[in-house]
């Protein structure tokens, strides 16, 4: 009797798990791209314009997928699966999917991120290699009832605020900010053929800053063409490793002396790389993809350290020259590599 108590509670308990929905994300490894490979057959950077030399080994950036969100939530036993593989992480909802945006605008705003680190990985490569370019910034989306909502358009080149010529998503993003809620915003704005002045009033955002509600994206004018490739991938840790990738095929000899390279890392037009989300994981599919050497954001190397897998060297990057000199050093056996501590 007491076995068939205890068989009909787990039995229970089990069925109760796995229709009782909770309000939490699994993150787990996800696929790696390599940037000087291809993807269904097609390379994922392509550059023309400009003359391009032969690559070897692999430049691979990382992902991490996720199972959950508002519009799916996972179930209690799914939760549990995760809070019991040291390989994924589970997290609140809210950490992925405020809940002031909808998923379907994080996964646009995740979409923007990656079109802008494509920009952003190009601008940092040219940077290095000291060949000039030019900027825009342009709409990529407005959020539906927000005031740009029907205003700005998808496309539309911001060159001013107030009057004031802008030059980067930052500063379009300041200048907003700095009028009081509610007042109105003048953009001026090239639409197609049209050079246009459009007044668009402003609400109170998150820290009580003026919002108007829109995605910008920065958009360079390069001399030549560089075309990215990764298929569904979305957010701005790429970065790093398309720079590299760039910059491997815009120059003669091979970066990575055909070692398995992998690496994450936000970029920015300078050439900083920034702190990224998701570390364990990335390293986790990077060992399995064969990676033996991680290129990781100076910022992210102490969370790195207590989870590196074992076979992966870290390697700190703090710049994209910084990271480029240790792939120098990696592929000579010359100068030195810097390494992620734990402090």
């Amino acid at each position: 009797m007491t076995l068939l108590v205890a068989g009909f509670l787990v039995l229970s308990l089990g069925v109760m798990g796995a229709v009782m929905k909770v309000p939490y994300v699994v993150l787990s490894p996800g696929p790696t791209e390599n940037t000087i490979g291809e993807v269904d057959k097609k390379p994922v950077i392509t550059i023309t314009g400009r003359q391009t030399y032969p690559t070897s080994g692999q430049l691979n950036l990382v992902t991490v997928a996720y199972q959950g969100g508002p519009s799916s939530q996972i179930d209690l036993l799914t939760a549990l699966r995760g809070w019991l593989d040291p390989t994924v992480a589970v997290v609140p909802q809210s950490a992925i999917f405020p809940e002031t945006r909808s998923q379907q605008q994080v996964e646009e705003e995740n979409t923007a991120e990656m079109a802008n680190s494509q920009d952003y990985a190009t601008a940092a490569a040219l940077t290095e290699l000291k060949i000039p370019y030019g900027t825009a910034v342009s709409v990529a989306s407005t959020e539906k009832g927000k005031p740009a909502d029907g205003k700005l358009r998808k496309g539309d080149e911001i060159t001013a605020v107030g009057g004031k010529p802008v030059g980067d998503v930052e500063g379009i993003s300041e200048a907003v900010k700095a009028v009081e809620p509610g007042r109105d915003v003048t953009f001026s704005i090239t639409r197609g053929q049209e050079k246009l002045d459009v007044t668009v009033p402003t609400v109170r955002g998150a820290g009580g800053k003026a919002v108007v509600g829109m995605v910008m994206q920065a958009r360079y004018k390069f001399p030549f063409d560089v075309d990215i490739n990764v298929g569904d991938v979305g957010g701005p840790s790429a970065g790093l490793m398309f720079s590299l990738g760039i910059l491997d095929k815009l120059t003669p000899g091979e970066l990575t002396g055909g070692k398995d390279i992998a690496g994450t890392g936000t970029i920015d037009p300078s050439g900083a790389v920034g702190p990224i989300g998701g570390i364990a994981q990335k390293m986790v599919g990077a060992r399995k993809a064969g990676a033996t050497v991680f290129l990781t954001p100076a910022d992210n190397c102490a969370e790195a350290m207590k989870a590196v897998p074992d076979g992966l060297r870290l390697v700190k990057a703090t710049s994209l020259h910084e990271a480029v000199q240790a792939l120098d050093a990696l592929r000579t056996g010359k100068g030195q590599v810097p390494a992620c501590s734990a402090g």
